[in-house]
């Protein structure tokens, strides 16, 4: 039987990025449930090596600092993702994880299509519209169904507020990554 405490400590890499956490154990041979923070979790599926953080919360968390897990086999299965590792290999190790936090290198992430951008990439972009007004910048993104949407936060009257604006080809011109700034045919007062 292996335990949590097995668990080979690692250093977090720096370009990692939080894409999901540990739900439950799955089965009895060590699967776990993670439930991804992308409505596409494809990085979970790129990489063989998934570094995990305890929940921030946890009164008792199983292991502490950064750990590295070395996925087998990774899987959709309904609404999440079950995975198997090489470090755990029973329902009690499996369920010792419940809540971690999982990592995974940005460079580990498959290459988007053109066009195409990891929501990641896109936080903390400038927004601007075609006339070149500062419209905010993008805290956070939501899947409405068929399309996407910015959340865009600014300030108005000194008080912080939000804007949605969707991020279709229809309203969205330009994205600049290296620039970050998306330029986009919208105006303050939608």
């Amino acid at each position: 039987m292996t335990s949590v405490g097995a668990l080979e400590q690692a250093e977090l890499p720096a370009d990692a990025v939080e894409v999901g956490r540990i739900h439950d154990a799955w089965g009895i041979k060590g699967w776990f449930k993670v439930l991804p923070h992308s409505a596409s979790p494809e990085a979970l599926f790129s990489s063989k090596r998934w570094f995990l953080q305890p929940p921030e919360k946890a009164a008792k968390p199983a292991f502490s600092g950064t750990v590295l897990l070395r996925i087998r086999e990774a899987k959709e299965h309904a609404d999440s993702i079950v995975a198997t590792a090489q470090e755990v290999d029973d329902r009690s190790a499996a369920e010792s994880l419940k809540g971690a936090r999982v990592f995974i290198p940005r460079s580990s992430f498959p290459t988007a299509a053109e066009d195409e951008y990891y929501w990641v990439d896109l936080l903390g972009l400038q927004v601007v519209n075609r006339e070149g007004v500062v419209l905010g910048e993008v805290r956070d993104l939501m899947a409405t169904g068929p399309q996407t949407v910015l959340v865009v936060a600014y300030e108005e009257g000194g008080k912080p507020a939000e804007r949605m604006i969707p991020f279709v080809s229809a309203y969205v011109d330009a994205v600049d990554l290296p620039g970050r700034r998306i330029t986009v045919d919208w105006q303050p007062d939608y």
